[in-house]
């Protein structure tokens, strides 16, 4: 679906939700490395990395990933497209990606990809969004605590 700069791999699978027929599963796979499903606290956890580091710039990209939340709209096709996402967006960050896990790259198009599952199988409401909006906000524990939490 999506190869990023350093050569990540972003792949997007029919999903099972009953309740949506276009529900999809994003996974990605790194060079040499095994497939891996992209989780809350693997993104939450990075912004907190890339927060030590860069503080105002990381709190941009949180505004920026909101921004692309607003403007996201549920989809009725598979596989899913990007709707917001520009390249040049990248440079805007370009500075976090001296820290941390992931490139800022790599960080939008998850982000977004997994707001568009969100945003299709979940209509009253997003984690996702919910997480950008407490970081930097509330306590790390809080954040990162809702960010693992599974309904039973």
């Amino acid at each position: 679906m999506y190869r990023t700069q350093k050569g990540t791999d972003i792949i997007v699978y029919k999903g099972k939700k009953p309740q949506s027929d276009y529900d999809f599963i994003v996974r990605y796979r790194e060079a040499g490395k095994k497939e891996r499903t992209p989780r809350h606290i693997h993104l939450v956890a990075e912004l907190y990395v890339k927060y030590a580091h860069k503080p105002r710039l990381t709190l941009e990209l949180k505004e920026h990933l909101l921004e692309t939340f607003a403007q996201i709209k549920p989809i009725d096709y598979f596989p899913p497209k990007l709707q917001v996402f520009r390249k040049e967006d990248v440079a805007l960050f370009k500075e976090l990606d001296e820290v941390g896990e992931y490139d800022v790259e790599f960080l939008l198009v998850v982000s977004e990809l997994i707001m568009i599952q969100e945003k299709t199988n979940y209509p009253e409401g997003s984690l996702t969004e919910s997480l950008y909006r407490k970081f930097g906000v509330e306590d790390r524990f809080a954040v990162i605590n809702a960010a693992v939490f599974r309904r039973l």
